[in-house]
């Protein structure tokens, strides 16, 4: 068997039907039957069995299909880093980003660093942290941007800037019309939350510690935006970012529900780059890298 043939069964595993697969190959459907059969026939077991018109894989085809996996992964990454290695401005920089840095942080870095570098190429992903770290644990991305150190010890994180988190209140609110207030003011509120293993959610907690209180769990969410729109609501408070357009230069926008900012406790979240721990980046990477270094920490919005 050789690569182009292992691509196909890849294909094929992960639900394509064999007509299309075929059809993108530009191979006869009888072709691409034959293909297959000799994989199975060098592996030495039935690798699909067949479900109406569709192909599905036995659980010895389960077995084989990820050691294709990492077999086309490690020799596309050997492609890639031939490729960087003889042109280092041409290379692909797979960077993951936390959501919210959609609208106002990756923009800047990516479109200064592309105006020094115009033949760089980007695969971008966005998560919250959890699928974050994961991208950098299965190697899916080089550099991820995110908010707090994700705490593991194969992950690399260094501290970029402090974005500064606000007290939401509803538009109807009795704080609506201040510009500051104590996060203690709120302390007998319902709170509007991330779910737990997200870090805002943990940033929370602490500063409403430091205020003296236990924050009341009224809903909880996995989107910034989502906790903000339940805010708008009525249905209670929440410490969030200020939201941020998706214009360049970036520019703060005035949010449909009140932000105040709070005077009792320091409250903010730590923004930071991470990588695997000890791992030699591709040149394209280790590139981008000094140049988030230096241009992050001017991009908040003032």
């Amino acid at each position: 068997m050789d690569l182009h043939v292992l691509r196909l069964f890849r294909e094929v595993a992960r639900g394509a039907t064999v007509t299309d697969t075929a059809a993108r190959a530009r191979l006869t459907q009888p072709a691409l039957s034959r293909a297959l059969h000799r994989i199975e026939r060098e592996a030495g077991a039935a690798l699909f069995q067949r479900s109406g018109r569709a192909l599905r894989l036995t659980p010895a085809g389960h077995a084989f299909a990820t050691h294709v996996d990492a077999i086309l992964e490690r020799y596309d990454e050997g492609l890639r880093a031939v490729a960087e290695a003889v042109d280092p401005e041409s290379g692909v920089i797979p960077l993951a980003f936390l959501h919210t840095f959609g609208t106002w942080l990756v923009p800047p870095v990516v479109s200064s660093y592309r105006a020094a570098h115009p033949r760089a190429r980007f695969e971008l992903r966005q998560h919250g942290e959890e699928g974050l770290a994961r991208e950098l644990l299965d190697g899916t991305a080089d550099l991820v941007l995110t908010s707090g150190d994700p705490g593991d010890p194969l992950i690399h994180w260094v501290r970029l800037l402090e974005e500064p988190l606000l007290l939401a209140v509803p538009p109807k609110h009795r704080l609506a019309r201040r510009k500051q207030a104590r996060l203690a003011d709120v302390a007998e509120e319902s709170f509007i939350l991330l779910r737990r293993g997200y870090a805002l959610r943990e940033t929370t907690e602490q500063l409403c510690a430091q205020a003296g209180f236990t924050p009341r769990v009224g809903f909880e969410g996995e989107e910034v935006e989502t906790l903000r729109g339940l805010v708008a609501a009525g249905l209670g408070v929440s410490l969030l970012p200020l939201p941020h357009t998706a214009t360049f230069p970036p520019a703060a926008t005035a949010p449909t529900t009140p932000h105040l900012r709070v005077t009792d406790v320091p409250a903010a979240r730590d923004i930071g780059l991470a990588q695997l721990a000890g791992r030699v980046l591709p040149p394209a990477s280790e590139t981008f890298r000094k140049h988030v270094l230096a241009t992050a920490p001017r991009a908040l919005p003032t």
